[in-house]
């Protein structure tokens, strides 16, 4: 069993990340060109690696800029990624590119989020969406898959309610899984509770996944797309998700038209 102390050391927080990876330590070395051997030593403490071999293992473990910065730290080297507040000065020139995105995808709705799911950011076209919700769902930070699975949200106008949950429950566990981040798992356990039980996701859905909401208009269909930044070297730019939804037939299209 890993003891506290053994977890707070980089050999095996890196061992831990090759497991959740589901590498072996040959599949490790055949990416990363660093012998079984050497890797063998690093994991076990027999080896102190440098802050370039953390770095470079962390990439080819895809570990997330935050844990990479975790690792260092437990190596006893200084963090290499920035955290910033997304309205620090350094981000505005991103962040701006960014807003001006969700403008150029109007008239249909789009939201700026972290990688918890807050909303970061809107356009205008997402207030339909929004009608009907409880007040305090709308308090900052608006988490947006509790806004959907809510019974005070958009959960009673979701007609395809059980294939939306499904689709934000296996985002959710995958996501935990990629960042092994504790808010994640707690999302994770968040969706089941709001559901009621764990949300399936029908894999015979058919070629995307569209949100179907009744409104005053009638009722809209949309599908979503997602786009993050891939050259990120910010913690918190890293995890930014820009979620734009298209119509998925005529008569939302229209509806979003006028």
């Amino acid at each position: 069993m890993t003891t506290l102390v053994e977890s707070l050391q980089v050999g095996p927080m890196l061992r831990s990340w090759r497991e959740r990876r589901r590498f072996s330590q040959q599949e490790l070395s055949n990416l990363s060109t660093v012998s079984t051997r050497h890797l063998s030593r690093v994991e076990t403490g027999r080896a102190h690696p440098t802050p370039e071999m953390i770095l470079h293992l962390a990439d080819n473990l895809e570990v997330p800029l935050r844990e990479r910065n975790r690792l260092l730290l437990a190596a006893g080297y200084a963090p290499r990624y920035s955290e910033q507040s997304l309205d620090d000065g350094s981000l505005a020139v991103v962040m701006d590119v960014l807003r001006s995105l969700l403008d150029a995808h109007l008239p249909y709705p789009a939201v700026l989020l972290d990688d918890h799911w807050d909303v970061v950011d809107a356009n205008a076209a997402i207030g339909v969406l929004l009608a009907d919700c409880a007040p305090e769902l709308l308090e900052p930070p608006v988490n947006v898959v509790r806004l959907c699975l809510h019974p005070g949200g958009l959960a009673p106008r979701i007609e395809n309610l059980d294939e939306w949950a499904g689709h934000l429950h296996h985002q959710a566990l995958s996501r935990a899984a990629r960042t092994h981040d504790p808010r994640h798992h707690e999302l994770v356990a968040e969706i089941v509770r709001l559901h009621g039980g764990t949300p399936r996701l029908d894999p015979t859905l058919g070629p995307v996944l569209s949100l179907r909401l009744r409104t005053g208009d009638g009722v809209l269909r949309l599908f979503s797309t997602s786009a993050q930044l891939t050259t990120a070297t910010d913690v918190a730019l890293e995890g930014l998700r820009l979620e734009t939804f298209l119509p998925a037939d005529e008569t939302t299209r229209a509806l979003f038209g006028r």
